[in-house]
């Protein structure tokens, strides 16, 4: 499969997000602005260019039922932004972080948002009526390290965070007179406020990308080490397993089904991940056909694969080295950012994006792939 669509907006991006009927997609091209691009008749015209940030955007999501757009900024700050007549209004969310936001999602309901910080914190913002401003309440000393990575369950309850401490936990996010505990699973259901479910020390090195299946049954995240994880029964008693590969690290991932999995990262190329009938997950392929497999020598490493890559050469032997075979993928740097676009009747995902270090938006279509559907 290769991709449908390739725009090269920018020389690198840090983060996007799609309107709700997906003709505008907002970015940051790794700075303090937000770009914004409209489609018509085939080509991408700049609407708009938002100024409010200091320093580089580390995350936007646009909400698809108020089409709200919310960011986050190494500046400690995040602003909710509201579109009035052909103008988008910025209204600012007091953080309270002494160190930089890296990342944002709002909740399925979209009546709150998290935000994930270099300050060891998670912080939950919600509107109040009657003050008319976002405020947020803060999950404290609970990770060792910043926090990488934020996702919703389903149930608009939990949330799902990973950190440079290796860990992955889950938290009650619920807010009284916000939530109501019917709406909660049966793990929140009486747990407060920043209360921790489960904390998953299945990683030794920093993790990133988290997210829940469309049923909430199952969690993925990925850790530094080239491995994701799978969570099935996230509870007291969860059943866990791990799929290590030999490729680069992956830096976030998406579920496409509640069987196949979607991964990101350093290798330039999205990784697919499958589980079979017994619910045993593993490496499927490559998505990006053109890619050229790197070379599997006797004395070749990841660290020495990782070193070519870097410097356009390829591990041989102990001492030589020769000129690396350009990789002919669609994506020439890291992939940082993965996103659903389009999806079925029942819920999978057929159309994603991708973004990175490149600058690239890249568009890819899953369907008429029958290795793929057959994990559907």
């Amino acid at each position: 499969m290769t991709a449908v669509a390739v725009h090269q907006f920018a020389q690198c991006i840090t983060c996007h997000a799609w309107s709700p009927d997906h003709s505008m997609v907002a970015f940051c091209p790794n700075n303090n602005e937000i770009h914004i691009y409209r489609s018509s008749e085939d080509k991408w015209e700049r609407v708009h260019i938002l100024y409010k940030h200091d320093q580089i955007v580390s995350g936007i999501d646009w909400s698809a039922k108020s089409n709200k757009l919310v960011t986050v900024s190494h500046d400690r700050n995040s602003y909710v932004w509201s579109q009035e007549a052909s103008e988008w209004v910025p209204t600012l969310v007091i953080l309270r972080l002494n160190r930089a936001a890296l990342c944002v999602q709002w909740s399925p309901k979209e009546n709150k948002f998290a935000v994930g910080s270099g300050a060891k914190t998670v912080c939950i913002c919600y509107y109040e009526q009657e003050n008319n401003w976002w405020v947020s309440k803060l999950i404290r000393k609970k990770h060792d390290s910043s926090v990488t990575s934020v996702a919703w369950h389903p149930d608009n309850i939990l949330l799902a965070t990973t950190s440079t401490d290796g860990k992955c936990r889950v938290f009650s996010t619920f807010i009284k007179g916000v939530d109501t505990r019917d709406s909660g699973a049966s793990l929140a259901s009486d747990a407060k406020f920043g209360e921790q479910i489960i904390q998953l020390d299945l990683s030794f090195s920093w993790a990133f990308g988290v997210k829940w299946s469309p049923s909430g049954n199952t969690l993925a995240y990925v850790g530094h080490n080239s491995t994701i994880y799978f969570v099935d029964d996230v509870g007291p008693s969860p059943l866990a397993q791990n799929v290590a590969f030999q490729d680069l690290p992956l830096r976030d991932v998406l579920f496409v089904s509640e069987k196949m999995v979607i991964g990101v990262g350093f290798d330039c190329n999205p990784m697919l991940f499958g589980a079979d009938e017994r619910g045993i997950w593993g490496f499927v392929k490559f998505l990006d056909e053109r890619k050229i497999a790197p070379s599997t020598s006797k004395y070749g490493s990841q660290f020495s694969e990782a070193f070519g890559k870097l410097y356009g050469q390829k591990q041989v032997g102990n001492d030589a080295v020769e000129s690396s075979k350009p990789r002919g993928g669609v994506h020439e740097n890291c992939i940082n950012c993965i996103l659903p676009l389009e999806k079925t009747g029942d819920g999978r995902v057929k159309r994603f994006s991708t973004s990175g270090l490149d600058g690239k938006v890249v568009i890819w279509d899953l369907e008429d792939q029958e290795d793929i559907l057959s994990y559907s």
